[in-house]
């Protein structure tokens, strides 16, 4: 892995920040901090610097810049508190599915268990209760499991059955016996290491990361200007230390996030369960590192000046998507083990090619 500051990147990054600083947030402290999904305000940003065609090969009219670009993005959205409208589409340009639909049922392990479907004459009928991107969807894609497998199925606006509850935040969509059919079925969710499902966790975990240095730089310079006891606060141990142990975390988790879309896009067969790994990582930080800002920030903390309270909201919605932490590192532990035994019997140590529940 080439450590150097990719010209290409870099400049992408200041677009993106560019053009995230002109979407407007929400000012109250109440409310949805975000608007998210295909009607969301950066959906304008993305589709006018191509995001679309980041990830795409090539030799499918995109502009191959892998994986990497896509945590990027998914980064800086997270970074500047807006609403994620790039892993929908994302996650469906990897399944072949359909553009502008939202994403429902990824939520928690195992992965579609959220949704039951129960097999009928030509197909299947989707029971349960999901949360989804947009508040006001149209086609869904939703996780649910057929013969034991996880799937990803695309369920139309008005189909019978559907409700959406849009003023909670993140929205719910209720499913009750809504029919689908084999032709409504994008394709299944291989959990491979490079896999879809891979591939929209390590997105998710480079946006969380994005949440936590958000929230991280804002308490920064607010400590920096900010005075108590004629002192800044940032001279303050009580208040400089745990800022450190921040930044030590954020670069940690950065590292793992990278280093796994790094794999994914050009070392697949040493992958492992590192987007699985950088994931946790990545849930665990956001949700520590915007804990130890608002402390530093104080009675501030919650204030719309500062927007610290968007973090905060999105941390706590966003951490448990694709899976809450300590199932994760559930998996990682089973693979770990599986691979000591196989070295232990004289099998050498594979590297597995799933992390499976």
């Amino acid at each position: 892995m080439d450590l150097t500051p990719d010209p290409l990147f870099v400049q992408l990054r200041k677009a993106l920040r560019d053009g995230l600083a002109g979407v407007p947030a929400p000012d109250g402290v109440h409310g949805a901090p975000v608007a998210d999904g295909a009607t969301g305000p950066t959906r304008t940003v993305l589709d006018a610097l191509g995001a679309a065609d980041f990830e795409r090969p090539a030799s499918a009219g995109g502009l191959g810049l892998g994986l990497a670009a896509g945590a990027l993005v998914s980064e800086e959205l997270g970074r500047a508190a807006r609403g994620n409208s790039y892993r929908a589409d994302a996650m469906a340009a990897d399944m072949g599915g359909p553009a502008g639909a939202a994403l429902a049922g990824l939520e928690a392990l195992p992965v579609g268990n959220r949704v039951t479907a129960t097999p009928r004459a030509g197909g299947w009928e989707l029971t349960g209760t999901v949360t989804v991107d947009d508040p006001e969807p149209g086609t869904l894609l939703v996780a649910t499991r057929t013969g034991g497998e996880p799937v990803l199925v695309a369920v139309a606006r008005g189909a019978a059955g559907r409700t959406t509850q849009s003023e909670c935040r993140p929205p719910v969509v209720r499913l009750a016996a809504t029919p689908v059919t084999a032709a409504d079925m994008v394709g299944a969710l291989d959990d491979s290491p490079t896999g879809p499902l891979a591939r929209a966790r390590l997105r998710q975990a480079a946006y969380l990361l994005g949440i936590a240095d958000g929230a991280h730089q804002i308490a920064v310079g607010y400590a920096g200007f900010r005075r108590q006891f004629g002192t800044r606060l940032r001279d303050l141990s009580a208040v400089s230390f745990p800022l450190a142990r921040a930044m030590v975390a954020l670069r940690a988790t950065r590292a793992a996030v990278y280093q796994a879309a790094w794999s994914v896009d050009s070392d697949p067969d040493e992958v492992g369960t590192a987007p699985v790994v950088a994931l946790a990582m990545a849930a665990e930080t956001a949700r520590e590192v915007v804990r130890l800002s608002m402390q530093s920030c104080g009675v501030r903390a919650m204030t719309a000046e500062l927007g610290l309270h968007r973090y905060f909201r999105l941390a706590a919605a966003e951490s448990a998507r694709y899976g809450d932490p300590a199932a994760l590192w559930r998996i990682v532990g089973a693979d770990r083990v599986r691979t000591a035994r196989g070295a232990a019997a004289g099998a050498g140590s594979p590297v597995t090619a799933a992390a499976r529940q």
